[in-house]
């Protein structure tokens, strides 16, 4: 039984602190998905806890133990790297017995880790070949495998598939979920990738300039973000924002002034104390319904109608995404399954799906929404 736990763990180099002040807990069996921008500290945090880089402050603990003097080598773990680090002088065998070797493991029990590993990750035709003579997925399936024979305690992925062409890291992406549900191990993966990040992972932790922004499941992240950051970063396309300004509450929601001076309900829980204060509205592309070609016309009063002019229209197979600026000059985007009827430079009228608007306050905290009613799930598909 693996488990991983940092407490307020901090690094700095110099005066600069790039990790601060994290505290997690990685369950056995559990896949988790660190994610954020370039320069979030994620590679770092991994680093950190592989024994690659040293903690300047807080705690390291495996399975109860503290581990922050403890080398790589003494911490029982397996890290797979973007570059895959194959010795290239050395046959895909020669490279998964290597660090076998050097813990003294019997050649008979080397042969038959070895082994089964390639039968599992379908290496077998490829045991004598070097890494040169290898696809970029043959390889890293071999950096995989390497890990895979030490039996760690703990899997440690740094980027591992973003070398790959889109296609093979979708097979990639498939074999890794099959992999990790056969092996039940504990796993930690770096990702800039939203896709692998939400398809890979059970819980994804959001990180922002060394901070934990948000932890939690990715559908969980997706439709219900902590913050402006989080709703911001996970979803693609990202999560529509309009700045809006509040005009009172009632018991069906809060009450929204946007920039073009049309009203829009939210169905979020607020006091009398935010009326008048600014805010940002939030709506996923896809819950932006009702989408009809044309001006505002007698039929487009109601709740929640916007209007604007089609700036792009992305037909992706089933899905279409259309790039819409209001009159205000701001951009959103709708994700819709009929985007034959919809071409650029037209104009557009659409609802915001009330249950769906989000809503963060001036500091960019998500405003707690109301329980979703029977069918508004749908609703928010309506075209």
């Amino acid at each position: 039984m693996t488990t991983l736990t940092l407490k307020n763990i901090r690094k700095s180099y110099g005066s600069g602190e790039i990790i601060r002040g994290v505290s997690l807990t990685v369950g056995h069996g559990e896949f988790t998905v660190f994610v954020g921008p370039s320069g979030c500290g994620k590679s770092t945090l991994l680093r950190m806890i592989a024994g690659l880089e040293e903690i300047s402050g807080g705690d390291l603990l495996i399975d109860g133990q503290r581990v922050n003097d403890v080398g790589p080598a003494g911490r029982g773990l397996a890290m797979v790297f973007q570059s895959y680090a194959l010795y290239p002088h050395m046959t895909v065998y020669q490279n998964m017995e290597f660090a076998l070797k050097l813990a003294k493991i019997p050649r008979a029990e080397r042969h038959a880790r070895i082994g089964a590993v390639a039968r599992t990750l379908q290496l077998e035709p490829y045991l004598q070949h070097r890494p040169a003579a290898l696809s970029g997925g043959q390889r890293q399936r071999v950096a995989i495998g390497r890990a895979i024979v030490r039996n760690p305690r703990l899997f440690l992925f740094d980027e591992p598939l973003s070398n790959l062409d889109a296609a093979l890291r979708e097979r990639m992406r498939v074999e890794l979920a099959t992999l990790h549900r056969r092996l039940g191990a504990t796993t930690i993966y770096v990702t800039h990738d939203q896709v692998e990040a939400m398809t890979l992972a059970d819980r994804i932790v959001v990180l922002n300039k060394g901070v934990v922004e948000q932890v939690g499941a990715p559908l969980e992240l997706y439709h219900h973000p902590r913050n402006l950051f989080v709703a911001r970063f996970i979803g693609m396309p990202p999560m529509n924002l309009l700045p809006a300004h509040v005009r009172g509450a009632d018991a069906r929601g809060m009450h929204l002034i946007l920039p073009d001076g049309g009203e829009a309900r939210a169905c979020v829980t607020t006091s009398d104390s935010l009326d008048g204060t600014d805010v940002t509205l939030g709506i996923r592309p896809e819950h932006i319904c009702h989408i009809r070609p044309g001006p505002a016309g007698a039929d487009a009063a109601g709740e929640n109608v916007q209007h604007g002019r089609i700036m792009l229209v992305e037909h992706l197979g089933a899905l279409s995404h259309v790039h819409v600026r209001l009159a205000t000059g701001h951009d959103l985007i709708i994700q819709t399954h009929d985007g034959g009827g919809l071409s650029r430079d037209a104009p557009i009228t659409f609802s915001l799906s009330a249950q769906h608007c989000q809503v963060f306050d001036s500091h960019g905290r998500a405003m707690t929404r109301m329980p979703l009613t029977a069918g508004a799930h749908a609703a928010g598909h309506k075209t």
